[in-house]
């Protein structure tokens, strides 16, 4: 009994976990970034990224990288409890304060938004 309990209460709960994949928002930034700003972008991308993560619940995750062949070139990696989420972020005042600080510093932006087809990650992480 005991074991389809736990059979149980694991497949609920990955139920429950595509569920919630299929509500969340996820988009991948691709950010190129005047070389010579580079250092005063990366600030004003950490500052927000750090904000929205800590003060909106809706904002799950950001991961920014750089093209190790090119630091200019950035892709962000950005997921939120579902469009709300998305529409709210945009709308606060430290992506406002971002968006104006690096108005000059981004020479171009690619949006796409994607489906997660799945997650391997190691536990607590």
């Amino acid at each position: 009994m005991k074991k389809i309990f736990l059979l149980a209460m694991v497949m609920l709960t990955a139920l429950t976990a595509s569920a919630q994949n299929k509500k969340q928002m996820v988009r991948i930034a691709k950010i190129t970034v005047d070389p010579t700003q580079l250092e005063q972008y990366n600030s004003a991308l950490k500052e927000q990224m750090t904000m929205a993560v800590s003060v909106e619940p809706g904002v799950l995750t950001y991961y920014a990288v750089a093209d190790k062949k090119d630091p200019s070139h950035i892709t962000i990696l950005e997921i939120y409890a579902d469009t709300a989420a998305y529409q709210s972020h945009i709308q606060t005042r430290h992506f406002k304060k971002y968006k104006a600080t690096v108005a000059g510093m981004v020479k171009s932006l690619e949006l796409a938004d994607v489906d997660i087809i799945g997650v391997a990650k190691k536990p607590g992480m």
